[in-house]
């Protein structure tokens, strides 16, 4: 939320503090990781404890700038998860990934049943998260799951770099509508929504300082100074549905 808000924020670099980017959750309790008492006849979604990784994924998603995640080395459970929702990925060379929950008796978390196939297509998706493989960073850029790789001391050079080619010569709300667009629409079973909301934005960032900054700086030949911002003046229209968690974060 303080990401949204805070104008002098263009992106999110999402990394790792140490050798690790994350190597999943903490098991050292062993059998209790989980909660052995849970009703599995519970049926309400009230019944159920939120996975953790799903309300962090869904803040990202969320997210009113582009979002990018720079691997550093493992990434492991909810440490792969957590990358899924990022418009970029970029890897060390050092990185390994590992969608291992089929081996620990549960479930991908984090939405990455949503993401990952999307990302890397189903029948790869299925092959990871059935087998729980660990897969190095050549592979996890052969496959698509990573944007860039480079080498490690040159991670967050290249993060930045991306940033600043995402951020420095656009409008933010442009930007942050097109992450929503282009997320949430391709979602749709046709492309009937997708021309509705486009026309409707197109209408109202045509009527948009940013529009004519946009047009006039285009033909005089100067770099643009965007000034509407994302915290004031997003399109009234927006956002085109409202969460079912929203206040409940």
């Amino acid at each position: 939320d303080y990401v949204n808000t805070n104008d002098n924020i263009k992106s999110l670099i999402i990394t790792g503090s140490g050798k690790a980017f994350c190597a999943g959750a903490d098991l050292s309790l062993g059998e209790k990781t989980f909660n052995k008492n849970f009703d599995t006849n519970a049926k309400y979604e009230s019944d159920f404890m939120r996975d953790a990784g799903g309300i962090l994924n869904l803040k990202i998603y969320n997210s009113l700038k582009p979002v990018i995640a720079a691997c550093n080395g493992d990434a492991v459970g909810i440490g792969a998860t957590m990358q899924l929702p990022a418009d970029v990925r970029i890897a060390s060379k050092n990185s390994r990934f590992g969608f291992v929950f089929a081996k620990r008796g549960i479930v991908p978390d984090g939405c990455a049943s949503w993401f990952l196939p999307k990302i890397i297509g189903i029948p790869m998706a299925l092959e990871l998260c059935y087998s729980g493989k660990i897969i190095n960073s050549t592979e996890a850029h052969r496959i698509g799951l990573v944007n860039y790789l480079v080498e490690d001391d040159h991670l967050i050079t290249k993060a930045i770099e991306i940033s600043d080619m995402f951020c420095n010569s656009t409008a933010p709300i442009s930007v942050a509508m097109t992450r929503h667009m282009l997320w949430s629409l391709s979602a749709e079973d046709n492309p009937e929504h997708a021309h509705i909301v486009e026309s409707k934005l197109i209408n109202s960032r045509g009527a948009s300082d940013d529009a004519k900054e946009g047009v006039m700086s285009f033909l005089e030949k100067r770099d643009a100074n965007f000034k509407n911002k994302i915290s004031s003046d997003l399109p009234n229209d927006f956002p085109w549905r409202e969460s079912q968690f929203k206040n409940k974060d």
